[in-house]
């Protein structure tokens, strides 16, 4: 049985599709990986992403060639107008914090061009480090002859 509130929001939807109107945005954070190698590049991007209809804050760090965009923007948007407006390429930023990962170190997730304290985003491609999502079983084997294992194996 449907209830008063499910009726009333799926007739919303339908008139909202028949109208043509748009469902409202939300306000999201994008952060994006700009190369910028000079100070003229970090005002070109700041400027051209604080004229942007929908921005409420813009950071730009040129150290670790990331900008972060909060507002009511899509990340296509703003890497489309970073394209136009500031001749710049703009792509996901593909790094994390090292603590969100579970074995940082592994191939694949480190990466040294990586800011410190950053690591590859593996978890979210399963083909990029099979190591990184390791079980507790394939973790208990490869440890099984770690110099910091006390029960390791002797043989060695």
């Amino acid at each position: 049985m449907i209830s008063v509130d499910d009726l009333i929001a799926e007739l919303r939807a339908l008139l909202a599709k028949f109208l043509g109107k748009k469902k409202r945005r939300e306000s999201q954070e994008v952060t994006l990986l700009v190369r910028m190698d000079c100070e003229g590049c970090e005002r070109r991007v700041r400027k051209a992403l604080e004229t942007m209809k929908g921005v409420t804050k813009v950071d730009v760090d040129p150290k670790e060639s990331r900008v972060t965009v909060e507002g009511f923007v899509e990340a296509a948007e703003v890497a489309a107008r970073l394209r136009r407006r500031a001749g710049k390429k703009a792509e996901p930023y593909p790094f994390v914090p090292y603590e969100v990962v579970a074995h940082p170190y592994a191939p694949g997730a480190y990466d040294y061009k990586a800011p410190p304290g950053y690591v590859r985003n593996v978890l979210d491609d399963p083909d990029a480090a099979p190591l990184v999502r390791a079980s507790s079983a394939e973790e208990r084997y490869t440890s099984a002859f770690s110099d910091d294992n006390p029960n390791s194996c002797a043989v060695m």
